[in-house]
């Protein structure tokens, strides 16, 4: 992972991570399965689709109690960057819509990744990088363009080398 600020990584991004990763087990282990949405409208698409059985990145979904839970924590952070002088929306989040869709050309005409299947998470000016590469340098390489694109503060880098079930570090989607 990097992070353009790495205190606010440690105060604001971790927890966030660790959140959404409770809540994504706690959804999978529940009796009843409640409906999880994509309630926040964050942006997420697949950009390159070589490696068949990559596992599938299931997306942001939340239940109606963790949208509850994360809307003050979002309002907050998101509105924070504008505060600062740190960005020109009023809210981080409002960059994503514009930020996922270049990131996803860029990957897409640049050349190195079209023997990958990568999956795109925007959040708060972060992208997300999500799949299978053919190497832990071109995983390197991928992160590093990532952060060229304008208004990206940091890459949150999941991707694996591989197709391997076990150890994926990213929610993933049953095998089908």
């Amino acid at each position: 992972m990097h992070c353009v600020d790495s205190g606010w990584c440690r105060g604001g991004l971790l927890p966030l991570l660790a959140a959404f990763a409770v809540s994504s087990a706690s959804a999978q282990e529940g009796a009843s399965p409640q409906a999880r949405t994509n309630a926040f409208n964050d942006p997420f698409v697949q950009v390159t689709s070589a490696v068949p059985h990559c596992p599938v990145p299931e997306g942001p979904l939340y239940t109606e109690a963790e949208v509850r839970e994360l809307a003050h924590v979002r309002s907050q952070h998101g509105g924070s960057c504008h505060r600062v002088g740190r960005c020109r929306l009023p809210n981080s989040y409002l960059y994503d819509a514009e930020i996922i869709p270049r990131v996803q050309r860029y990957i897409r005409e640049d050349g190195r990744f079209g023997d990958t299947s990568v999956w795109v998470l925007g959040e708060r000016r972060l992208v997300t990088l999500m799949g299978c590469v053919q190497s832990q340098a071109q995983a390197e390489a991928l992160e590093k363009a990532v952060l060229l694109v304008d208004d990206v503060m940091g890459v949150i880098n999941l991707l694996q080398v591989g197709t391997a079930r076990d150890g994926v570090r990213y929610p993933a989607l049953p095998a089908q």
